[in-house]
């Protein structure tokens, strides 16, 4: 069993920055794949970000790639995801999730899930 706390999330101003936080419990961090995922009101839950275990591969959704990084510190069984140049287009609840299978930018792709956490981006 995996227990997942995502925290830091908030309200920002456009063209700030978050770092948001999902601590593991449970199992061996660094056997985990570990994805973040985020739902606007009344939408589907999308693919934000992905990194293997190692840390070796990471994925990005198109609509981030090159403002948030995704990061894992398996030593403090930790993920992070670092969002800069934030849009109104990226409220959302952001998800955390992991899987003892191979990195995936698939929501199928993983077992386990935190609760959430709110962002929110003002313009």
């Amino acid at each position: 069993q995996v227990q997942l706390v995502e925290s830091g999330g908030g309200l920002v101003q456009a063209g700030g920055s978050l770092r948001l936080s999902c601590a593991a419990s449970g199992r061996t961090f660094s056997t985990l794949a570990m994805g973040w995922f985020r739902q606007a009101p009344g939408k589907e839950r999308e693919f934000v970000a992905a990194i293997s275990r190692s840390g070796g591969r990471i994925y990005y959704a198109d609509s981030v790639e090159g403002r948030f990084t995704i990061s894992r510190d398996n030593a403090k069984n930790t993920g992070y995801l670092q969002m800069n140049s934030l849009r109104p287009e990226d409220t959302a609840v952001y998800y955390c999730a992991a899987d003892f299978r191979a990195v995936s930018i698939r929501r199928e792709g993983y077992h386990y899930w935190g609760q959430g956490t709110q962002v929110t981006v003002s313009s």
